[in-house]
């Protein structure tokens, strides 16, 4: 007669858990009674732990199959060989967690911020009564992102290197400085997504698509890039960009000076499709109705620059600082404006005569996880913009366009 080895994971009922987590809350608070949360290799499949603040738990091995961890703060936590397989983790606080083995396969981490974290392949062994030490095993490979939505996600510094994320969703995702050397990634989705300075060297990227992806200072040597949709992807600026023959600083000055006289000095030009990154910043610069159909800002410092009645249509604007910059009366269709920050922006309309103003025109633009706290955006357009996961906090859009 053969005893039965112990389950992998330990079962939890709901006052337990409560009980646990409430001790962790005066634990964060530093109050008397508090004791920090240590939950591993516990069965929290399909629980709800929604918005919960679980700062530096420790989830080791446990079961997440199927929870729900929307907005949940796990920054700095112990997810070491956790099964979260289905998850919702939507905008979720992962930063710095230790996800090392984590399944996160089929999760859906859209939004979510995970800078510096472990997301390796490790392995995590439990002590069984029959078999000693054994290594815990999901029903697939430990380490894998397989299927998984990480669109618009945050893993600036992410460890992932050898992970496995066939065909799952980067889209617009922030993996600059991510180590990736190694990784599966073929079939992903990487459109739009900010690989600044990832390392990729040795990834199979066969079959993904790279559609607009950011790839300056991005390592992909010996990285396999069978049939890779690489159409507009944005590489590392030129040195020197010219405007009309002339580098491109001369001509800025000249089109301030004739802004800031009145147009007694300086001259004007189109700076469509001119690549702006080589300037660094453009802050406080005054640009008034600017003509820069198609330009390249991506990541720009361009907090306070005056640009009412600029024409940017179609112009990449993804991850500026555009805080408090006046935008009144910019034509904007089809720009993109992915992760920028426009808290404070001036984007109502711009008055040009009594009785008469020009409204700013966002009409197709991409604004998907844009930060518009506190900006002014009375009777703005935003006719089929796609605004998927922007921060609209205290936003004043008093009579504007936007379909419901």
């Amino acid at each position: 007669m053969s005893s039965q080895a112990q389950p992998h994971h330990l079962a939890l009922d709901a006052q337990a858990l409560r009980e646990a987590v409430e001790a962790h809350q005066r634990y964060l608070a530093g109050r008397a009674g508090g004791r920090r949360l240590s939950l591993t290799y516990a069965d929290l499949s399909n629980c709800t732990l929604e918005g919960l603040d679980l700062r530096e738990a420790d989830f080791a091995g446990a079961n997440f199959h199927g929870a729900t961890l929307a907005r949940a703060n796990l920054s700095r936590g112990i997810l070491f060989g956790a099964d979260l397989r289905e998850a919702d983790l939507r905008r979720a606080n992962l930063g710095r967690a230790d996800l090392r083995g984590a399944c996160l396969r089929g999760a859906n981490l859209a939004g979510a911020e995970l800078p510096g974290c472990d997301l390796r392949e490790g392995r995590i062994a439990l002590q069984d009564k029959l078999d000693g030490f054994r290594i815990l095993r999901h029903e697939h490979r430990p380490g894998e992102l397989n299927y998984a939505i990480l669109s618009g996600a945050n893993l600036a510094g992410a460890q992932m290197t050898g992970a496995v994320a066939m065909s799952s969703d980067f889209t617009d995702a922030n993996l600059s400085g991510a180590q990736m050397a190694g990784a599966k990634l073929t079939r992903a989705v990487l459109d739009g997504a900010d690989l600044t300075g990832a390392d990729l060297a040795g990834a199979d990227l066969s079959g993904a698509s790279m559609k607009r992806t950011v790839l300056t200072g991005a390592n992909l040597e010996s990285a396999t890039l069978d049939n890779v949709d690489m159409s507009d992807v944005l590489r590392a600026p030129p040195p020197v960009v010219y405007v009309d023959q002339r580098p491109i600083d001369q001509v800025l000055a000249e089109y301030e000076a004739y802004c800031d006289s009145s147009g007694e000095r300086g001259s004007v030009s189109d700076f469509s499709n001119v690549d702006f990154r080589t300037m660094r910043t453009l802050k406080g610069r005054r640009l008034t109705a600017m003509v820069a159909r198609g330009a390249v800002f991506f990541g720009l410092d361009m907090q306070g620059a005056q640009l009412q009645g600029a024409d940017l249509s179609g112009a990449d604007l993804r991850g500026c600082d555009l805080r408090d910059t006046d935008l009144r009366g910019a034509k904007l269709s089809g720009a993109s404006f992915t992760r920028a920050d426009l808290r404070g922006a001036k984007l109502g309309p711009l008055t040009i005569g009594d009785g008469r103003f020009v409204r700013t025109d966002f009409t197709r633009a991409v604004l998907r996880n844009a930060d518009l706290r506190g900006a002014h955006a009375v009777r703005a357009r935003f006719l089929e913009a796609d605004m998927t996961g922007a921060n609209l906090q205290g936003c004043d859009l008093t009579d504007a366009e936007l379909e419901v």
